[in-house]
C-alpha cells in the first residue's frame, strides 16, 4: 500500500551562492495537519521560478522515501530529511519504474494525475550540496515526478494513495524520463508517449521535435532539448573567399561580395542567417572574430555581408581602410536560427540602421519567389545619408503582390525628401504601428539597437502582437538564460581580470571577446563566460537540459563530465566543456 509520509512546503526565498543571489524554494519543511491543495500548489508552498517550475502540469512534486533510501547510500549521507529534494509530498510506494503518465490517484479528498518526470536544474545540486545532482538524478531512473490536480481537496501526512485510474498507453515515469534525456529515441516509443493525453504540453512538444527531427533526417543531438538559439548546426571551420566587389551603402556602411577563390560551390544560406569572419588587424595580436548577416540574395556563388562602421572599431576599421578586391577573408559557414518561416501569415519585416541586413535577405527571398503574403518593411534611420539599401529595397518591394513600407528618418536633412525618400519623421513607436496598421496576427522579425529593439517588442505587444510571433536578432551577443538569479547588474562582455598569457585561446564571436582558457581557475566553458559577463543560457550545469547548447564555430573540447547525450554536431554544451585547442563560440 502506498502511503503520504509528509506534506511538504515552503516560500521562495534568497540564497547566496557563488557571488550571486538566487530566489529559490528548493527547501520544502513538513508541516503538521491536513493541509489544502490548489490547482497550482499546496497552501503556504510557493516556486521561485515559475518559469522553471510549478504551473497546473506541476503543481505537487512527488518523491519516494526509498529513492531517499538510494541516495543516501550513493552519497554517503545520513542527515536526510523529507523535502530534501524539494518535493512536496515525501511518499512511499509507488516507485517510478512502475508508475505511468496518465496515473490517476487519491489522497484524503483531493485527486491528482501524473503529467511529467520531474526536470531538474541546479538549485537542486545547491539544497543537496551536490553539483552533480541534476545529473545524477536525471541518468539514475529516479527523477520523481508531478502531479496536476483534478480535483481539489485536503491532504495529510499518513493518508493512504489509492489509485483510481490509468491510461490506455501505458509508459512508466522511467521509461518518458529515458526516452527523452537518453541518446536513445526509438520512433515507435516516441509515437507511444504522444498518444498519452496527460503528458504535459511541455515534454509533448520535445516529443514531436525528435518525431519531426527523424522524419526529415536532419541531423544528430537531441532536437527535443536543442534551444532555438543552436538550430541549425553547420560543421565548424572556416574557408578563404575573394572578395569580389566593396560597395558603399550609406555614409557609414560597407558592403562585401565575397565568392570561392577555386569557384567551389558556398554553403547554402537561409534567408536571415550569419557568417563568422575571422580578421588580423595585427599581427602581433590573436585574430579577432565578428558575426555580419548575409545582406544579399540566397546565392551558393557569393556571400554578400554589410558592415557599419562605427567609430573605433577594431573590425569595421580594418575592412574599411586595409581589405581590397582580391584580398582574402576567412569565413565560417552560415549559421543562426532567426530565418524566415514558411506560411501564409502576414510578415512585418521591422528594422533600424544596420539592422536591416538580416531582414533584407528575407526580402530578397521573398521577392524571388515572387510570394503573395502580406510583407510590410518598416525601417528606421537617422537621415538619407544614414540609410543603408533604400533603393534595393523600393526595387524588391516593387516585386511582391501585396507588399508595402514605411521608413522614418529621426533627423532628416534639408534635401531629404518626403514621400520619396522617407514617410515621415521622428520615431518608430506604438502610435505609428497603430497608424500603419501592423497587422496582429503578423510574424515579426526584428533587428537593430538594443533600446530600440526594446522598445519595439512593447510597442508590438501594445498593439496586440503575441510575443511567439515576435522574431528578433541580437548582434553583440544573445539573449541571457540564468533561472532564479536575481538582481544580477547587466555589464558589457569583457576580458576577464586576470587573463592568461597562454592555453587555448577562447573566443566568444558575438560578444568580441578572446581570453586563454586557466584550468585552474575555470571548471568550465560557461564559468569562462561568466567571468567575461558574455550573455548565456544554462539550467541544470550538468550536461542535462542542453539550455547551453551553443554553435561552435572552430575548434575542439572534451567533456567532465560527459553529458547524457551528446550536443548536435557543429554545437557543443558550454557548461560541462573544457577547450582542447583555440576555439570560437557563437556566443
Amino acid at each position: 500500500m502506498a502511503r503520504l509520509l509528509s506534506v511538504n512546503v515552503g516560500l521562495p526565498r534568497d540564497i547566496t551562492w557563488k557571488g550571486r543571489t538566487v530566489h529559490t524554494g528548493i527547501w520544502k519543511n513538513p508541516v503538521r495537519g491536513r493541509r489544502r491543495v490548489g490547482r497550482l500548489n499546496l497552501d503556504g508552498d510557493g516556486q521561485g521560478d515559475l518559469a522553471g517550475h510549478g504551473g497546473e502540469q506541476r503543481a505537487i512534486f512527488v518523491y519516494q522515501i526509498e529513492s531517499h533510501r538510494y541516495w543516501q547510500e550513493q552519497l554517503n549521507k545520513t542527515d536526510f530529511v523529507h523535502g530534501q529534494f524539494g518535493e512536496n509530498f515525501t511518499i512511499e510506494g509507488l516507485p517510478d519504474d512502475a508508475v505511468c503518465i496518465g496515473d490517476r490517484y487519491q489522497i484524503g479528498s483531493a485527486l491528482f494525475e501524473v503529467t511529467q518526470p520531474r526536470v531538474t536544474c541546479y538549485r537542486v545540486g545547491i539544497r543537496m550540496n551536490e553539483p552533480r545532482m541534476p545529473a545524477l538524478l536525471t541518468s539514475s531512473g529516479r527523477p520523481g515526478f508531478y502531479f496536476r490536480v483534478l480535483r481539489e481537496g485536503e491532504v495529510e501526512a499518513g493518508d493512504e494513495i489509492v489509485k483510481v485510474g490509468e491510461t490506455g498507453e501505458r509508459m512508466t515515469v522511467a521509461e518518458i524520463n529515458a526516452l527523452l534525456y537518453s541518446p536513445n529515441h526509438p520512433r515507435d516509443r516516441l509515437e507511444r508517449a504522444l498518444r498519452i493525453e496527460a503528458l504535459s504540453p511541455g515534454w509533448r512538444g520535445s516529443f514531436e521535435a525528435l518525431l519531426r527531427n527523424q522524419t526529415s533526417g536532419a541531423g544528430s543531438g537531441n532536437a527535443g532539448l536543442t534551444p532555438t538559439a543552436a538550430v541549425h548546426p553547420v560543421a565548424p571551420g572556416f574557408r578563404p573567399l575573394q572578395v569580389m566587389a566593396i560597395d558603399p551603402e550609406s555614409a557609414d556602411v560597407l558592403s562585401l561580395t565575397m565568392q570561392s577563390a577555386d569557384n567551389q560551390q558556398l554553403p547554402t544560406a537561409l534567408a536571415g542567417q550569419y557568417v563568422v569572419v575571422r580578421l588580423q588587424p595585427n599581427a602581433d595580436r590573436p585574430p579577432c572574430f565578428r558575426s555580419y548577416s548575409l545582406s544579399g540574395p540566397l546565392s551558393t556563388e557569393r556571400y554578400r555581408i554589410s558592415v557599419k562602421i562605427e567609430p573605433n572599431s577594431v573590425a569595421g576599421t580594418y575592412l574599411r581602410e586595409h581589405v581590397r578586391v582580391g584580398d582574402t577573408l576567412d569565413v565560417s559557414s552560415p549559421r543562426g536560427s532567426f530565418i524566415l518561416q514558411p506560411g501564409d501569415r502576414p510578415l512585418v519585416l521591422l528594422s533600424a540602421g544596420i539592422g536591416a541586413t538580416p531582414v533584407l535577405a528575407m526580402l530578397h527571398a521573398l521577392a524571388a519567389a515572387s510570394s503573395t503574403r502580406q510583407v510590410l518593411w518598416m525601417h528606421a534611420a537617422r537621415d538619407r545619408r544614414h540609410h543603408p539599401f533604400a533603393d534595393e529595397v523600393s526595387r524588391l518591394m516593387r516585386a511582391l503582390t501585396n507588399g508595402r513600407s514605411h521608413v522614418c528618418y529621426s533627423e532628416p536633412g534639408l534635401n531629404d525628401r518626403m514621400g520619396e525618400d522617407f514617410d515621415a519623421s521622428g520615431h518608430l513607436s506604438r502610435s505609428v504601428l497603430d497608424q500603419i496598421g501592423v497587422p496582429r496576427d503578423a510574424d515579426v522579425y526584428l533587428c537593430g539597437p538594443t533600446r530600440f529593439m526594446t522598445d519595439m517588442k512593447e510597442a508590438l505587444a501594445a498593439v496586440g502582437v503575441a510575443p511567439k510571433q515576435i522574431h528578433v536578432e541580437i548582434f553583440n551577443g544573445s539573449e541571457s538564460m540564468t533561472p532564479g538569479v536575481v538582481g544580477a547588474m547587466t555589464r558589457r562582455p569583457h576580458p576577464p581580470k586576470n587573463d592568461a598569457e597562454t592555453g587555448p585561446l577562447v573566443s566568444f564571436a558575438r560578444s568580441g571577446i578572446a581570453t586563454h582558457w586557466k584550468p585552474s581557475e575555470y571548471q568550465s566553458i560557461l564559468e569562462l563566460a561568466e567571468a567575461c559577463d558574455v550573455p548565456v543560457r544554462w539550467s541544470c550545469r550538468t550536461g542535462v537540459c542542453h539550455n547551453c547548447e551553443s554553435g561552435l564555430v572552430s575548434g575542439a573540447v572534451v567533456y567532465g563530465p560527459e553529458p547524457l547525450e551528446k550536443p548536435a554536431d557543429g554545437n557543443l554544451l558550454v557548461c560541462c566543456s573544457q577547450p582542447i585547442r583555440d576555439l570560437v563560440i557563437d556566443l
